[in-house]
């Protein structure tokens, strides 16, 4: 099947999750990473049971704490 992951098409496995594309892609940080699917937050405690499906657009989002100096 194919889904777009951070913009680039890609061709998968049927019925990979959220959490083994996490590994697959090399996620920096996982256990700090946000991941949208179709512009819908997944829970970090449901990666492993959330099943991508074909067309599927995923992003990996990192929010990063800070301020002005």
């Amino acid at each position: 099947m194919k889904i777009t992951v951070a913009g680039e098409k890609k061709e998968v496995a049927e019925g990979l999750t959220v959490a083994q594309l996490v590994i697959d892609e090399n996620v920096e940080m996982p256990q700090y990473v946000t991941v949208t699917v179709n512009d819908d937050f997944v829970e970090s405690d449901t990666f492993a049971e959330t099943v991508l499906h074909d067309g599927d657009s995923v992003e990996f989002l990192y929010f990063m704490g800070g301020g002005a100096a």
